[in-house]
Order: structure tokens, then C-alpha cells, then sequence
């Protein structure tokens, strides 16, 4: 478990009663934070759009339905790093392996490759790979930032039929909003199982701070370059 991340008694590892309150500044910072990182991407935006289109036939801009705050669930927007059309089975197998924690299997699909992702993806295409793993494909979010359905930090949000395979402590999650990064993309990200990067995320929502979140989006940005974990 990343550092920082304590257990606090109950069978699963994580508080079971107390509610999780974001700080006074969190709306303001991720206001200022979104509009200032989608002024600065703005000309790195438009090459990857371009790039886009130039490769694989379809819209730049890939909107997918997630679950966010409380259950709601709100239109995620990414660039496009799949082909249009590509069907999501394969996914959805290997989704339920790891949310079930069902590390033998997902040794069998993974070639014993220590990461919790699907390494070999054929719905990629050949840009949306490095998009992926610069994570630069989830740029556009800064829209759901300013839309207020989105928080530059939090727990990632899920796809409706993940949250379905949910045990109930995992559902703690959805009572923070969810972000762009978070403690366990820089800590853990594709290297820790679904258990353990679910009580990163309470672990967060327990001790989210102007300073941690800050701390959070630096790290992510060194992250990102070197492009480690990414998925």
C-alpha cells in the first residue's frame, strides 16, 4: 500500500461511517486549475485533434457515459484513441476478472505482466497508444472540471457496468467527486489491484487538502511525461 495509506480497523481496511467533506477551496482551485491548463493545452489540443482525424476515420472527441458523485452519472469526454466501432466484450471480461480480484485468471490473460491493465488492446489505435500513455487522451475532462461534474483530483470515474460488479465498501468512492487524477494514479495506478487502489481513493477523500491536491497535479504532470502506469 502507497505511503500515507493507513488501515483503520474495519475487515476491508477502510472507514465504514465517516462522510467525506471536500475543503472550502476545492471548487475554486479546480475552476482556476481547468481554465488554466485548457488556455495552455490549447495549441497541444489542436495538433492531437489533427493527428486524429489523419489516422483513423471518426470524431476527434470520444464521449462515453461514466458514474460519478452519489451514483449521478454524467457524459466523460476524452480525444479519441479507439477505432470507432470497437467492441467492448474483451473489456468488460477482463474488468469483471479484476474487480473480483481474480488475480489467477488475469495472470492467464496478461502473460504474468505485474500490471492490472489490458496491455494489448486491438481497439487502440496507433496515436490513441501514446495518447494513452502520456494520458494526454484525457485533456477534454478539463470540460467536465468546469462543468462542475468533475474535480481536477479524485477517484477516477467508472464505466455504469463496472460500478455494477461493486462490493458495497467499494461504493464508498462514489460519495466524492470524481477527478481527473488522483492518489493512486501517482502511487499505484496499473500496479496495485482494484481493492487496494479502491482504499487509495477513501484514503484520499478522507484527506483531501489545498496542499494534497496540489501536490497530486504536480506529480501527475511528471507522471504523465514519463508516461509510467498510464492505461
Amino acid at each position: 500500500m502507497a505511503e500515507g495509506v493507513a488501515q483503520s480497523g474495519t475487515k476491508e481496511g477502510v472507514g465504514e461511517t465517516k462522510s467525506f467533506k471536500p475543503y472550502r477551496l476545492k471548487r475554486p482551485l479546480d475552476v482556476i486549475a481547468a481554465c488554466i491548463g485548457l488556455i495552455l493545452a490549447a495549441p497541444l489540443a489542436a495538433v492531437i485533434a489533427l493527428l486524429i482525424k489523419l489516422t483513423s476515420p471518426g470524431p476527434v472527441l470520444f464521449k462515453q457515459v461514466r458514474v460519478g458523485k452519489d451514483g449521478r452519472e454524467f457524459v466523460l469526454y476524452k480525444f479519441r484513441s479507439m477505432y470507432v466501432g470497437s467492441d467492448d466484450s474483451r473489456h468488460r471480461e477482463y474488468i469483471k476478472l479484476f474487480i473480483e480480484g481474480r488475480d489467477e485468471e488475469l495472470r492467464k490473460l496478461q502473460g504474468d505482466k505485474k500490471l492490472y491493465k489490458m496491455t494489448s488492446d486491438d481497439r487502440v489505435t496507433p496515436i490513441g497508444k501514446l495518447l494513452r500513455r502520456t494520458s494526454l487522451d484525457e485533456l477534454p475532462q478539463l470540460i467536465n472540471v468546469l462543468r462542475g461534474e468533475m474535480s481536477m483530483v479524485g477517484p477516477r470515474p467508472h464505466l455504469p457496468y463496472e460500478v455494477e460488479l461493486y462490493k458495497d465498501w467499494h461504493r464508498r468512492r462514489l460519495e466524492g467527486m470524481p477527478g481527473i487524477t488522483g492518489w493512486w494514479q501517482i502511487h499505484g495506478r496499473s500496479r496495485v489491484p482494484f481493492d487496494e487502489a479502491v482504499r487509495m481513493d477513501l484514503w484520499y477523500l478522507e484527506h483531501q487538502s489545498l496542499i494534497l491536491d496540489i501536490r497530486i497535479m504536480l506529480r501527475t504532470i511528471t507522471k504523465a511525461i514519463v508516461g509510467r502506469g498510464a492505461c
